[in-house]
């Protein structure tokens, strides 16, 4: 059987995320992660998580919210391991085992030991409920060198981004640096300018790297998807992207053995 995931995005903006998860469904994925954003989505994530369940979709994992992240940086961040603790726990509750996080945004302040104090708390908590924390590759290189480099923890890796590896590093990464490191994926392609979430090779990602990067670093889980139905792709209907966006997962997953 596949080992297939993809995103239910809220960003698709032409449809409900009711209608993308059937048409995720019909297209033949078992599993999804959510966006546990906490924002004020038109169909709220809770209904999404209970939606995904009652249509028999696997909600493996949650990417939580990056809000005024970089805050984390900042004297005043001390809410933000208050939000993530939160998130945490609803997830353990949920059965949830793995969350992905960013940790920087744009014009992030520079890392320094402040931040470094909130995420080590935020990785304890996440010890004692059981729940990984894949710190995701965004902006800026070196955050998340510096945090592994300080926290050690069976429960705190990252989760290596192909998109911003494209765009926002310029395939510049130290894939030998996070061997044994790398948690989770989030696959999409760009052009190399910015951050598009197409379908791979609908850019000019170079696939047969990442593949064999991937596994140098030991990454043998699932094919993971962050694609949005978006621009062109709404010349097709919905059912016909996640179909293609199948048959994609197919062909990378076969790069991947």
């Amino acid at each position: 059987m596949a080992n297939l995931e993809i995103v239910v995005s809220n960003f698709n903006k032409e449809i409900s995320v009711i209608k993308e998860m059937d048409a995720i469904k019909k297209a033949g994925f078992k599993k999804v992660f959510l966006q546990w954003y906490n924002r004020t989505w038109p169909i709220s994530q809770e209904e999404q998580f209970l939606y995904a369940q009652e249509i028999g979709l696997d909600v493996t994992k949650m990417h939580l919210g990056y809000d005024k992240i970089n805050d984390l940086w900042r004297e005043d961040g001390d809410y933000l391991v208050e939000r993530y603790i939160n998130d945490l726990k609803i997830c353990q509750e949920k059965g949830i085992s793995l969350v992905m996080i960013h940790i920087t945004g744009k014009n992030t302040p520079p890392y320094n030991e402040m931040g470094l104090e909130r995420i080590k708390k935020i990785v304890k908590y996440a010890e004692e409920v059981k729940v990984k924390i894949a710190l995701e590759n965004v902006e800026d290189p070196g955050y998340l060198e510096y945090v592994l480099a300080n926290i050690e923890s069976d429960f705190l890796g990252i989760c290596f981004d192909s998109g911003h590896f494209h765009c926002y590093f310029q395939d510049n990464f130290n894939f030998k640096l996070f061997k044994d490191k790398i948690f989770a994926v989030h696959l999409h392609d760009n052009h190399g300018l910015k951050d598009e979430h197409l379908l791979p090779f609908d850019g000019n990602i170079d696939w047969l790297k990442i593949a064999q990067e991937l596994k140098n670093c030991h990454y043998f889980g699932p094919i993971i998807l962050e694609v949005i139905y978006q621009r062109d792709y709404l010349k097709m209907r919905i059912d016909e992207f996640y179909q293609k966006a199948y048959e994609v997962g197919l062909k990378l997953e076969k790069l991947f053995k």
